[in-house]
Order: structure tokens, then sequence, then C-alpha cells
């Protein structure tokens, strides 16, 4: 499965540029609630989308230091180090999922981190190269780097690889990729940071000066919409791809995060993607979120969407021992998984979003 490559912000542009249009009514002047919606979205650029943004870098830095180790030292401990980073690394990248949007999306981050499936022909091509495998070499092609490039080279086709089967060439092509990595978790920091790009702004002046979103509805309708997207994906894609591919026939080869057996915390990490944007949080910071909304105005809508999140987030952590071995051997488990998650999607679409696009 390919990494989807669209433009929720060029959506988001148009839509609101046809609502400016169209109506009045969503204008900072003529909205009573102006400063629950800024304190809200300021909360969430803040406190959620930067938050988990700065935490991704830090652990690409520090899985970039660990593969360096590696590089050096080659043995089992290092590697086992380098694998934990990875694992470490890759939870903040899913649960930002749920906020594609921005840098992410215009800079092309998105591919350029997380393409699936692994280009290995075109990897071969540079290993066997001669070249000087470098962060700018790889760049050139999606498919043959970020996560599951160094995923590939980590734990190796069938996820038992050892360090001792590592090469020279692997080793410097693993150092290239976590440099690549970094270089594009920064560019993603930065973006959001006021002291960087702060593309925040857009969110905070929502309605009052930004010039993306002509009102605060217009960026909660883009917000709403990214979780709508990771959910629909998750269950239409991510669970549905590798269970039933082929009219049924389950296909590991389609599942994502394989060579690790990460899968399960990847799906995991996604509904909480949208449960730290629905609530406000990150990493213990509480501060306002989507349910602070819907909540005085509509308790049992609240609550239905915190239940489903979590059914959604327990339901695949049950699914029994790996996705790969799932899919065969506990279908109706992952077929439970995939339901919640389905739920939950059909609660954002057809009550949340509406909701919003009342405001």
């Amino acid at each position: 499965m390919k990494k989807r490559v669209f433009s929720l912000s060029l959506l988001a542009m148009t839509a609101a540029a046809f609502i400016s249009c169209s109506s009045n009514d969503d204008s900072a002047d003529n909205d009573p609630n102006e400063g629950l919606y800024t304190g809200v979205l300021t909360d969430l650029t803040g406190n959620v989308i930067t938050a988990t943004y700065n935490d991704l870098n830090e652990k690409a830095i520090a899985l970039k230091t660990a593969i360096n180790t590696l590089a050096t030292t080659p043995n089992e401990v290092n590697l086992q180090a380098v694998k934990t980073a990875w694992s470490a690394t890759r939870a903040p990248w899913e649960q930002s999922e749920g906020f594609l949007y921005g840098p992410v999306d215009t800079g092309g981050i998105d591919p350029a981190m997380d393409t699936w499936p692994v280009d290995v022909s075109a990897m071969n091509a540079i290993l066997n190269s001669g070249q000087q495998i470098t962060a700018s070499l790889i760049a050139a092609n999606n498919e043959a780097r970020g996560f599951h490039l160094i995923e590939f080279l980590v734990w190796g086709e069938n996820g038992n690889k050892t360090a001792d089967q590592l090469t020279e060439r692997q080793l410097q092509y693993l150092q290239a990729a976590a440099v690549d990595l970094q270089n594009n978790t920064q560019i993603l920091y930065d973006g959001w940071k006021p002291s960087g790009g702060n593309y925040s702004a857009n969110f905070i002046n929502a309605g009052s000066g930004s010039n993306l979103y002509p009102s605060h509805k217009a960026a909660l309708e883009e917000i709403i919409e990214g979780l709508i997207v990771i959910a629909d994906e998750v269950g239409n894609g991510k669970i549905e791809d590798p269970l039933n591919s082929e009219g049924g026939t389950p296909n590991a080869q389609l599942e994502e995060s394989r060579f690790s057996n990460n899968s399960k915390l990847d799906f995991a990490n996604n509904m909480r993607s949208i449960q730290n944007i629905y609530m406000g949080d990150f990493n213990g910071s509480d501060k306002s979120g989507i349910t602070n909304i819907i909540g005085p105005n509509n308790a049992q809508l609240d609550a239905q969407v915190k239940s489903k999140i979590s059914a959604a987030i327990s339901a695949i952590e049950a699914i029994p021992n790996t996705f790969s071995d799932a899919i065969v051997n506990n279908r109706p488990a992952v077929v439970n998984a995939q339901a919640k998650v389905a739920e939950l999607h059909l609660l954002l679409v057809s009550t949340v979003k509406p909701y919003v696009n009342s405001l």
C-alpha cells in the first residue's frame, strides 16, 4: 500500500473560500464563542500538534545517534538499541497521522518519511552502485528512504536479522537514512513552532488574520477532516488490505510495519492521534480539545466519541499475537478491531462533522 498523496490544506482553502464568499455568519465579529474556539485551536496547535512534532524530532535524533553507534560497533546490543529507538520514533509519527495537513502535506514530508512498501530493488541498486551513500542521494526516491527502509535494513525480510548480517554498505545506508529522516522531522517541528515557520498561526488566528482559514469553523473543519481521514485509512486500508487481499485472502506482504511486527501499535497510535486531538492531550499535557466544544452542548455525543475511540484502541490491542499471524489464525479479532474503527469513523462522519459544520 502506498501512502496517500493528497492535500487536505488545499481542500480546506477551497472550502474556506466558498464559506467566506457565501456567508458572513462565520466571521469572528458574529461569533459569540470566539474565545472558546481560539482557545481550542491554540491549545491543539501548541500542546498537541507542535508538541507531537517536537517529540518526534527528539526521538529521531536519538535514533540517528543509535544508528551511528551501531555503525561504529555492530553488535547485538547496539542493534537492539536501534530497534528500540526506531519503535520509539515511530510512536509520535503514528500519533501525528490525525493531522496530516500543513508542512507535512505541502512539503511532501509524509511520503518522504513513510512510503510503503519499500523498493528493495532501488535500495540494492544504491548498495551495489559504489556511490557514497548520503541523505541527498537517497532522497531522490521516496520508496527507498524513511521509516520502512530503516525497518527493512534493521529487522530484515523475516524480522530476524542479526548484527553480523549487516554489511558495511548497509550500515552506511542506515546512517544516511537516519540523517534524512531527522532532516524531515526537523522540518515538521520547525514548520509549526512559533519561532520557525509558525504554521500554528494559521489556526490560532482563524477568522481574524489567517490567510488560510477565514473562520474558526473552517479551521475546525480541517481538524475534523484529518480525524476522519486517518480513521478511514486504518479501517479500510491498513487493516483491510492485508486482511482481505484479493477477495478475502490474507496477505501479510501488504501489512505496513510487518518486518518489526509493529503494526498493531501503529494502528493503536493512529487512534490515539484522534484521541489526542479530541481531548487536547499529549504526553500528560491536559489542555482543551474538540471535546470542549462539543461536550458542554451535547454531552451524549461527547461521551459517544470518547467511548468509540477507547473501544477502537482496546480492540486493536486485543488482537492476539502479531498482526501477520492474526490475519490468518485470529481473523475474528481483526474483524472486530476493524469494526470498532469503522464505528468511530462513521460517528465522525455522520455526527461530529455535521456538528462542527453547524457551528
